[in-house]
């Protein structure tokens, strides 16, 4: 069979079982057995395909057919200019938190650290480390980069990651809860986090493929959905420099909440911003 018709066939199979994109799934797969982009499947279409990749296919297949995500039968997702592993141990990166770091390193472009000194920037968070590790190979100039994780599983990935996109030397990663370990004051510049914004009571309404196969603990943002903004922003005015800004990426239907609570916290140059779907989903503010 040539690999033009197992992708085809890939593609009915899939659609038939109500798996989403199920082009676009087959096609990825196939690409990902012929370590080539899907972009370049073109120049395999006409060769036969061996019966190692059918069987390979069959089981990516049935991984998909069974709910578990795309990203994590590949084990790999683009994210920004990386490619990242991707798998159970921490939260898929979506193109949504890739204008979280647009906004970042527009920030850090525009103010140069207190008395000079290289940028000190925290991923609270971190999961496969794709914000801190996209705005280790973005940023250009000298800066400090941390990723922390409450997940001993996922700093272990981010490290992969870390490895994996020549970026060891550059960022370091430490199992963190939230940001209880910083005991000195006024020592970073910015804090970034994507962290868990869903309500607890949401949580389990959500697509099986996110409910039964992402870490729950990446999800649960607790009752209101609030509850790591809360203690993030307490955190962040004793670690931040003056001066210094959170971003964090929200929920839609949150902005208004989360403005309230940085304002609250005293924070100044409070900012709430929407995807390009037109929802709440960043938010940004420095301390004064």
């Amino acid at each position: 069979m040539l690999w033009r018709d197992t992708i085809v066939k890939a593609a009915a199979f899939l659609a038939a079982k109500g798996v989403s994109d199920a082009q676009v799934a087959a096609e990825l797969l196939a690409a990902r057995l012929l370590k080539c982009s899907r972009g370049l499947l073109a120049s395999a279409l006409e060769k036969e395909t061996q019966e190692k990749y059918l069987e390979a296919m069959r089981r990516g297949m049935r991984r998909l057919v069974d709910g578990e995500p795309l990203q994590y039968v590949l084990g790999e997702w683009d994210f920004r200019t990386l490619t990242l592993k991707c798998d159970r141990r921490a939260l898929i990166p979506r193109p949504e938190t890739e204008e979280l770091v647009t906004r970042v390193l527009a920030h850090l472009a525009r103010r140069r650290s207190v008395a000079g000194e290289p940028p000190f920037i925290i991923d609270v968070g971190t999961g496969t480390g794709a914000i801190i590790l996209s705005l280790a190979k973005e940023h250009r100039g000298e800066a400090v980069f941390l990723g922390t994780d409450v997940s001993e599983d996922a700093i272990a990935l981010a490290k992969e990651n870390a490895e994996r996109c020549g970026l060891s030397g550059r960022v370091k990663f430490a199992v963190m809860d939230g940001l209880d370990d910083f005991d000195e004051p006024g020592m970073v510049d910015v804090l970034v986090s994507n962290p868990p914004y869903i309500e607890s009571a949401v949580c389990d309404t959500l697509d099986r493929r996110v409910k039964d196969f992402e870490p729950r603990l990446a999800l649960d943002g607790g009752p209101t959905g609030l509850d790591f903004y809360d203690r993030y922003l307490c955190d962040a005015l004793n670690i931040l420099k003056p001066g210094g800004a959170v971003f964090f990426e929200i929920g839609e239907g949150q902005g208004a909440a989360i403005a309230k609570l940085m304002a609250d916290y005293g924070f100044d140059n409070v900012l709430v911003e929407r995807d390009f779907a037109g929802h709440d989903r960043y938010a940004s503010a420095t301390l004064a």
